[in-house]
């Protein structure tokens, strides 16, 4: 159970995962952040997908609402 804290980090299965940061749009925003790091891609990679998926509110993760083991 998820419960519900009233602040929307765990109000939805989404808005957890986008919380801790293990949502496919956090995962391919941290992956690029890596990449850009090492110069393999442009430096303002990540920051163009931190805010494309508005990645700094909760509320706006769409991935893994599958629920159960999805």
């Amino acid at each position: 159970s998820l419960g519900a804290d009233g602040f929307g980090f765990s109000d939805t299965r989404q808005a957890a995962r986008r919380y801790f940061k293990n949502d496919t749009h956090s995962i391919v925003a941290k992956t690029l952040q890596m990449l850009a790091a090492r110069g393999e891609v442009e430096e303002g990679a990540p920051s163009y997908a931190i805010d494309r998926y508005k990645l700094l509110d909760v509320n706006a993760g769409t991935t893994g609402g599958a629920g159960g083991d999805a």
